[in-house]
Order: C-alpha cells, then sequence, then structure tokens
C-alpha cells in the first residue's frame, strides 16, 4: 500500500515506514504532522477522488530537522568578463512515515 502525498509545494510517494526530506516544516523533532493525501493505492485498487481523499490524512514524525547539501550557482557571461558563484543550502525536515489511511471499501 502506497500514498502520493503533498507538502512544500512538492508530491512525494510515501509507504508506512519511509524516511522522507521535505521542505522545513515549523515542527520540532518528536512532534507528529499530518499530510495532505492526493492519491491511495494498494494492491487491489486506486482512489484519486477528492471527495474520498477529503478527509484522508497520511501520519508522520519529525526525525530531524537539517540542512541539505551545499548546491553552488554559478553564472558566467562569456567574453565579459564576469563570473560568480554563490552556494545555497536549503533547510529540510526528515519525516517517517508512521500510518496510511485505510483504503475505503467501494
Amino acid at each position: 500500500m502506497y500514498a502520493i502525498v503533498s507538502t512544500g509545494g512538492k508530491q512525494y510517494k510515501v509507504a508506512e515506514g519511509d524516511v522522507i526530506d521535505v521542505e522545513k516544516l515549523e515542527a520540532q523533532p518528536g512532534d507528529k504532522v499530518e499530510l495532505d493525501v492526493l492519491l491511495l493505492a494498494d494492491g487491489a485498487g486506486v482512489v484519486v477522488s477528492p471527495d474520498e481523499l477529503a478527509s484522508a490524512k497520511v501520519s508522520a514524525e519529525v526525525v530531524e530537522q537539517f540542512k541539505g547539501k551545499k548546491v553552488l550557482v554559478f553564472k558566467l557571461k562569456k567574453r565579459k568578463r564576469y563570473h560568480r558563484t554563490r552556494g545555497h543550502r536549503q533547510n529540510l525536515t526528515k519525516l517517517k512515515i508512521v500510518s496510511l489511511p485505510a483504503l475505503s471499501a467501494e
């Protein structure tokens, strides 16, 4: 069984017990968070209807807050003697998926 969840403007495919890195959430390690479900699937069926998924939430626990790897941004204008190098480290939250909602029988 898996679900597609949305957080931080991105979508993630998760299953129970997975650990994912998402955009920073305002929560402390050990806190529980709820994620919106866009798709819910098991071996038998798939639910994508917004009406059926309106109340469905995926429970996750915050493991840690951390900074991601440095991403280098290099700008260059050839033959103009212009070049700039900047680094960026994104703030991230590590989540452990605790439970998925049950798939409703149709």
